[in-house]
């Protein structure tokens, strides 16, 4: 892999760790709030569900998650084994296409559930 592209590389892994560092603390602040308010499960979901705002929200962590954990991985797996690039770069993309579709049943699942409970 050339310079050029292991720049790019380089670069997305670290926007994507500052995409995941404001969202988690988001995330994580939102939980806490949300908890020590008393929220049950039920109104948690009640709120979620048909949240535009919060969809956008979670696409974007869930984006930034599958990218930096994609490029991660590609970079451990050509450090620890003696795979090639080829070999390396489609590992890491599988796993980034997996992490988005599995998140984002998730994601839209929670979006669409809307008085389901």
């Amino acid at each position: 892999m050339g310079a050029r592209e292991q720049t790019w590389l380089w670069a997305a892994q670290r926007a994507s760790a500052a995409v995941l560092a404001l969202t988690v603390m988001v995330h994580l602040g939102t939980m806490v709030y949300a908890i020590r308010g008393g929220l049950s499960a039920a109104e948690i979901i009640d709120r979620l569900s048909g949240n535009l705002a919060a969809l956008v929200f979670y696409v974007v962590f869930l984006l930034a998650v599958s990218i930096h954990g994609a490029i991660g991985l590609r970079t451990i797996l050509r450090e620890w084994t003696a795979l090639g690039d080829t070999a390396a770069n489609a590992i890491a993309s599988l796993v980034a296409v997996l992490l988005f579709v599995l998140g984002w049943r998730a994601v839209y699942g929670l979006y669409s559930l809307g008085g389901a409970i």
